[in-house]
């Protein structure tokens, strides 16, 4: 039996240009700049990492900018269609003017009775603000059937970042769940519910959502299905997703998981501030696991996360050749709220 994730560990999107990623992440979504590195399978290309105070795992956002032309991804099968962060439900009005202010379209909708607020950034990567609460108990879909546990608690882990520009009270507070759209729902489904231990807690039209037994922070992902073709990974897309592990042993638990469904995972990686485990799940979405540490402070006191090109001792040999490679950035520096 394989082991149960706890939830999300990070998301991966493709970013196109640098600066103007970085800037809407902290100096609109009020994200902190915790990691400032370098994609290891491609030293050339930036990875940027976007959490909270502490750069918790279930709280960050992480991107590979790409930089040449005619990159762009296409949305289809197989893809994460939204990724969803996590706010109070007085937020919602500070959001929608927030993001309103700085020129980001925002369409309001509701789902499994908490408000939404969807938009996109800048390169088209689909983002979401819930305004949950944790309702345990409470059956969203309104009848007999299986009861959600989550919606994780408006206040639950995320730490707040003292230098935001958005004040501690509006600060997002880790992610709420990912939307995978799917050619059909099966094929996934069997993965997250006898690989990873998720559970079909709820549906809402043509949206199943799932989450795992523990409930809590960042427990939730909802699955639809797309009549798409299947999605080309560009500018604009999601990478992939990545799963809480335990342990390096629970990761080769998964291999053998994965291997006994005929599936190939490669790993675990050192991805040297988590290891990692990497599948491509039959609907096409690749899944990663990754462990909870080292963590970030590995390589920057947690004082000075993001301030620097920081790069994995096997690399840092090369570091005169990447830098000159690498795109010119200005690390954001936003004034933190009240200021």
């Amino acid at each position: 039996m394989s082991p149960t994730t706890r939830g999300l560990h990070h998301v991966t999107a493709i970013a196109g240009d640098p600066q103007a990623n970085a800037d809407f992440y902290v100096e609109t979504l009020g994200l902190r700049f915790v990691k400032r590195t370098v994609n290891h399978d491609d030293p050339q290309t930036y990875h940027f990492y976007f959490g909270d105070g502490e750069g918790t795992p279930g709280t960050n956002v992480t991107f590979f900018p790409w930089t040449d032309a005619g990159r762009d991804g296409e949305f289809g099968a197989g893809q994460t269609r939204a990724t969803a962060y996590l706010i109070r439900p007085d937020s919602v009005g500070y959001w929608r003017d927030r993001l309103g202010a700085r020129g980001v379209d925002v369409t309001e909708t509701e789902r499994f009775g908490d408000p939404v607020l969807r938009f996109e950034d800048p390169d088209g990567v689909g983002l979401e603000l819930v305004a949950s609460t944790d309702r345990r108990s409470a059956d969203p879909a309104g009848g007999d059937g299986p009861r959600a546990r989550g919606d994780r608690a408006a206040d639950a882990d995320a730490a707040p970042w003292p230098d935001s520009p958005v004040p501690a009270d509006h600060q997002l507070r880790g992610f709420h769940s990912v939307t995978l759209a799917v050619a059909e729902y099966g094929p996934t489904e069997a993965v997250l519910t006898d690989v990873l231990g998720y559970e079909r807690v709820a549906d809402d039209g043509d949206r199943r959502r799932f989450q795992t037994p523990s409930g809590g922070p960042h427990s939730v992902l909802d699955l639809v299905e797309t009549d798409a073709p299947r999605g080309r990974t560009g500018v604009g897309t999601v990478h992939h997703v990545a799963f809480t592990a335990d342990s390096v042993a629970d990761l080769r638990a998964w291999k053998d998981a994965y291997a006994d469904r005929g599936l190939s995972a490669s790993g675990p990686v050192d991805r040297t501030y988590f290891q990692s485990l990497y599948c491509r799940e039959p609907g096409g979405v690749l899944f990663e696991l990754a462990t909870d540490g080292p963590g970030f402070d590995v390589d920057e006191p947690p004082a000075e996360l993001g301030a620097s090109l920081v790069l994995p001792e096997w690399l840092e040999d090369e570091r005169e050749r990447i830098e000159a490679a690498l795109p010119a950035f200005d690390p954001p520096r936003p004034a933190p709220a009240g200021e």
